[in-house]
């Protein structure tokens, strides 16, 4: 990257005269093509100037100040005319600059048709054409210019590869992109940062994580935008923690990250669930003076509330000195992930008194928070608001939560009119929003018509396949249930392990089913038998409907009492002292029995127990929990 300054004369259309502009001439070649800069005029005679001593000297820098100044592509054609009778399309400086300005107005098939009129081409042109394309989304034509740079002999440089390599990156194209890593490697720019950032976050985000991994660690020289996108990719892919331990070995290695780089350390803090490392980030960002900023705040809230602190989210949203759109809607989703879907309603009347419309984004939080507070006609009637009042036309967000709001409350012949009635694509997040419905009301007939359009789209979430296959085991179909999990099998499909974690004294301790890692675990398994006793004097009986195993009661029993909550807990109750709050994360949605265990023993400890699960959170004190057992 390089920029070259100093004082010019700008050549210039203006009400059909030309006018000559003092000014800087700044040339430098970006990721995103900049803004013209504003230029003030100083009226010159431009015949006169252009006979001067030094005239063919200066006309080049003239023409290239003259794109520089154009704000539209009119004026860039009206230019373009200028250059050719000046005789400078010729002069491959000048003609660069003009394919750039035509690509930076996105008139691309005025650059397409300058581009094919050129009888030299430099890696500048190649690059201002590729990146043209690519900037637009046009990445057939991106990939066509790309091919036809490497048949004409010439050799793709460190701007031209970033440029198609986040063309792949947008469109999710592996394949693509592995060519393009193919062409690096032959071309000797392997270890160019550049080029090596550029397929890092190319392969981050198609979800190849550990080719990501692997060039990023082969990096030489790693920048701060890698570190970012690296720290970033592993949140997105479920991996909080490898997340932020990078961001731990990015600060040991002297990188100090800026405001893009904490909205992903935020983002990773928020999926890892860990209120001590939300706080610590906290820390970290008031320490090193680090200006909040709308999208960052925003974020903050967003992690707090994930952390199960509604306390410090609510805080952090009053204490914003802007808050726009996006902010009002995370408060509200923040409502909704823990049960309180009456203050998240309650919000929304505040987030208009002060101006502020609402987007589609604030409806699906809005009708989230309703239909995990068991709020039905409250979101019917948003739902009607969104569009009479709002014009806001429903996506299959909005569908698939009113398919969860009416389907949770069993009213599935107002959920089939819906689903019938859509004027949008039905995914798999609706389908399965019904299945879960029907696997709550045991609607095996219904369970089995959501399976078949889930089946029909070829779902490779084996999530759905394990739901239909509990359905069938409730109600005793070992056989059709033996088939659903046969199809697994024959589709390379895995039920994903349970897992449980638990915050103590700063540190996560993960516990899985039946689990005898943990150094306590002798310890840990006699606690759980005494506190079973206990909860039994006082009422607690184990509901075996929730094994889903052909086997004998007593078997059923013994399974369920080395669930992973229930370790976990137990590791918790014998870890901290009495009176704490005991924090759990589960990666899937908690059994019907550990949340019936989960509210005696906080009866019985006097403690308060907050669960994360995969749907929401469960908030249990003295033997109830905020989701009323509507869940």
């Amino acid at each position: 990257m390089f920029k070259r300054k100093g004082r010019f004369f700008l050549l210039a259309p203006n009400n059909g005269k030309l006018r000559f502009h003092s000014t800087s001439l700044a040339r430098s070649a970006p990721e995103t093509l900049p803004h013209p800069r504003d230029h003030r005029a100083t009226l010159l005679d431009p015949c006169t100037h252009l006979q001067s001593k030094g005239a063919n000297f200066l006309v080049p820098k003239l023409c290239v100040l003259s794109l520089l100044s154009c704000k539209g592509v009119s004026t860039i054609r009206q230019v373009h005319t200028l250059i050719a009778v000046t005789g400078m399309l010729h002069n491959l400086y000048v003609v660069n600059k003009l394919l750039y300005m035509y690509s930076y107005h996105r008139a691309l098939k005025d650059a397409y048709a300058l581009f094919g009129a050129m009888t030299e081409r430099d890696p500048v042109s190649w690059s201002v054409m590729v990146g043209g394309f690519a900037k637009v989304g046009d990445s057939s034509r991106c990939y066509g210019t790309f091919r036809e740079l490497i048949r004409s002999g010439a050799q793709p440089d460190n701007y031209t590869l970033p440029m198609v390599t986040r063309a792949c990156r947008d469109t999710s194209d592996l394949q693509m992109g592995q060519v393009v890593q193919s062409v690096v490697w032959k071309n000797g720019l392997s270890l160019d940062r550049f080029v090596c950032a550029a397929l890092v976050e190319m392969y981050a985000r198609c979800g190849v994580i550990e080719d990501a991994r692997q060039l990023f660690a082969e990096m030489p020289d790693k920048d701060l935008v890698t570190w970012t996108v690296m720290i970033g990719a592993f949140a997105q892919s479920g991996d909080a923690d490898e997340s932020l331990e990078l961001f731990d070995q990015m600060r040991r290695e002297g990188i100090v990250p800026d405001k893009v780089a904490m909205v992903n350390v935020v983002h990773a803090c928020a999926k890892f669930g860990a209120l001590h490392k939300a706080r610590e980030v906290h820390n970290y960002i008031r320490m090193k003076s680090i200006t909040l900023n709308v999208i960052l705040e925003t974020a903050m809230i967003d992690m707090y509330a994930k952390c199960g602190c509604l306390g410090s989210a609510r805080e952090i949203f009053e204490t914003m000195k802007e808050k726009n759109v996006i902010s009002w809607s995370a408060m509200i989703a923040a409502y909704g992930y823990h049960g309180q879907g009456r203050k998240a309603l309650d919000l929304f009347p505040m987030m208009l008194s002060r101006g502020i419309l609402p987007n589609k984004i604030t409806f699906v939080s809005l009708l989230y928070a309703c239909s995990h507070a068991g709020l039905v006609e409250d979101g019917l009637q948003v739902f009607s608001l969104m569009q009479n009042d709002y014009g806001l036309e429903p996506d299959v967000q909005h569908y698939t939560s009113m398919v969860d709001l009416l389907g949770r409350a069993g009213r599935f012949d107002e959920t089939l009119k819906l689903i019938d009635h859509m004027r949008v694509e039905k995914d798999e997040g609706l389908w399965g929003a019904l299945l879960g419905a029907c696997r709550k009301h045991r609607n095996i007939d219904l369970a089995e018509r959501a399976a078949k359009h889930l089946l029909e789209l070829k779902s490779n979430n084996p999530g759905h396949y394990v739901l239909l296959s509990n359905i069938y085991a409730n109600a005793g179909r070992w056989e059709d249930m033996a088939k659903i999990r046969d199809l697994m099998t024959k589709r390379r499909l895995k039920k994903v392990p349970g897992w449980t974690w638990i915050e103590v004294a700063n540190k996560v301790y993960r516990f899985a089913v039946g689990d005898n890692n943990h150094p306590r675990s002798e310890e840990i398994y006699l606690f759980l038998r005494n506190l079973f006793e206990k909860l039994e004097l006082v009422g607690y009986v184990p509901d075996t409907d929730f094994v889903l195993h052909d086997v004998d009661e007593e078997v059923k029993v013994g399974i369920l009492s080395t669930h992973s909550e229930k370790l976990a807990i137990a590791f918790g109750l014998l870890a901290t002292p009495e009176g704490t709050c005991i924090r759990i994360t589960k990666n899937l949605r908690v059994c019907g029995d550990c949340h019936t265990f989960i509210k005696f023993v906080s009866a019985v400890t006097k403690r308060a127990i907050i669960v994360r699960d995969a749907n929401r959170f469960h908030h249990f004190e003295g033997g109830a929990c905020s989701c009323g057992d509507y869940w």
